[in-house]
């Protein structure tokens, strides 16, 4: 049996402040959107904390580079992933669109985390404080909607209104 080193449980990621100052960091994607403020490290190991307030957006990179916003900001026809396609305004009238899990729980915490409409790009996935935001609009519902198991067998037993 092999033993495998643990994976880092820190996550790249650029904090994109108010000021639009960014801000190349590590984080522990697992209290987000519960903790304020959040904490991460620096690129050389020290903690930092930063309040959610001053946040504009945490965008999930692959590497490091200057290159980190997504090239498109909205898609070009409707998303194939499944969930809900939504349109944020932040604060300063700029938009982006994404989708985000067709879960109300987890709109409930202290901001969004949407998939980008540009899935060729550096970013993996974005999260937005709420206090960054001045509107979310839903674009619509992408994907199947999901059945409870019963509802095939109770189908199944239904009578028939014409016989073959």
């Amino acid at each position: 049996m092999k033993n495998r080193a643990p994976a880092s449980t820190h996550k790249k990621v650029v904090v994109v402040l108010l000021d639009k100052k960014a801000l190349r960091r590590y984080l522990g994607p697992t209290r987000l959107g519960q903790a304020d403020p959040i904490d991460v490290l620096t690129p050389d190991g020290e903690h930092e904390q930063i309040p959610l307030a001053k946040v504009r957006a945490i965008y999930f990179v692959r590497e490091f580079s200057d290159d980190f916003e997504p090239e498109r900001k909205a898609f070009l026809s409707r998303p194939k992933l499944d969930g809900l396609w939504v349109r944020l305004r932040f604060t300063d009238s700029e938009t982006l669109e994404g989708v985000v899990p067709n879960d109300l729980l987890s709109l409930l915490d202290n901001g969004l985390q949407i998939t980008p409409p540009d899935l060729n790009s550096t970013t993996d996935r974005i999260f937005v404080p709420r206090s960054a935001l001045s509107e979310v609009t839903v674009l619509g519902v992408v994907g199947i909607a999901r059945r409870k198991p019963g509802a095939a067998a109770a189908a199944a037993n239904q009578p028939r209104l014409f016989t073959e």
